[in-house]
């Protein structure tokens, strides 16, 4: 029964990759092409440019990171705090940003661009000299590829994007627009990631709470998270099945507690390994702190640390 189940999700799995609408270069810059003129029109960084990155980065929006993470711009996890996604790039397992739509991950882009320092000379350049950022964007660093700029400049000149730089390029700007049933297709490949509106945090590690109708499987696809991961970052055994409002850790828990939280005190009904999960904590952590086993059955009224205790 189970290798039924498993060889339909399977089936199921690849016929979704098979048979899913994809973007070609001009659908994408119909469909994304006023974002780029609104974040040209907020920040100054040229249209033809964001245009440019968004079809080279997220291959037309059809790359793994555009569709599971909303991500059209490969821009990695650095500092960022908010949800995020692994991804083989430069190096293996790379952590890479993920956003609950594609306005965010253009909004996200701008602000890369603007509030880091090794690119400020960038806009010293005017908003229409295509070339100069394109060259600019190499030399600051922002992909390893050595032909990345005159990729952009390939695709801008090939696409006519420069004329998005002009003042009200918006309403004159037309492609080869695909029809209201295409268009109704796209939509529905890239909509909105249900689960995106349901992660929380905890220690600064991203979770949802399970609800009914969630699975393994149904995670992994729309959080791009394995199984095999989830049991682990939330110490389940390999044959644990999925239940009901369980909170469920999307990364690795941590050492210890967040600042400010030395202990806790046991309620009635708690176990070690719900405080565990309440406060983001590694369970065989907590169990070297307290000089306790996984399976102690914690008392009301016990002080559990929840970092070393200190001296």
């Amino acid at each position: 029964m189970k290798k039924i189940i498993l060889y339909t999700l399977l089936v199921i799995a690849t016929c979704s990759s098979v048979f899913a609408k994809n973007y070609t270069r001009k659908e994408y810059i119909q469909k994304y092409k006023d974002l780029a003129i609104r974040e040209m029109e907020r920040t100054g960084i040229p249209a033809s440019i964001t245009m440019a990155q968004g079809v080279l980065e997220s291959q037309n929006g059809n790359s793994l990171l555009a569709r599971k993470a909303n991500n059209h711009f490969g821009i990695k996890c650095h500092d960022w705090v908010g949800p995020s996604m692994k991804f083989d790039d430069d190096k293996k397992n790379e952590c890479f940003r993920k956003y609950t739509n594609p306005y965010e991950s253009y909004k996200d882009h701008s602000k890369f661009l603007t509030t880091r320092s090794r690119y400020a000379f960038l806009f010293k350049y005017r908003s229409d000299d295509y070339k100069r950022w394109a060259h600019g964007l190499k030399k600051a660093g922002y992909a390893t590829d050595p032909k990345y700029a005159h990729k952009l400049i390939s695709i801008i000149e090939a696409e006519h994007l420069y004329k998005l730089d002009r003042k009200g390029a918006g309403k004159d700007f037309v492609v080869s627009k695909p029809d209201d049933t295409e268009l109704a297709d796209i939509d529905g490949d890239l909509s909105i990631d249900p689960f995106g509106a349901r992660l929380e945090e905890a220690n600064g590690i991203h979770y949802i709470v399970t609800k009914k109708g969630d699975t393994f499987y149904s995670i992994e696809k729309n959080l791009g998270v394995e199984r095999k991961k989830l049991l682990r970052y939330n110490d389940l055994p390999k044959n644990y099945i999925l239940q009901i409002d369980q909170r469920l850790y999307l990364h690795n828990k941590r050492n210890k507690a967040a600042r400010g939280y030395n202990f806790h005190r046991v309620k009635e009904g708690e176990s070690l390994y719900g405080i565990s999960q309440q406060y983001g904590v590694k369970l065989k952590r907590l169990c070297k702190y307290n000089g306790v086993k996984k399976n102690y059955k914690v008392q009301t009224g016990e002080r559990i640390w929840l970092r070393k205790k200190k001296r």
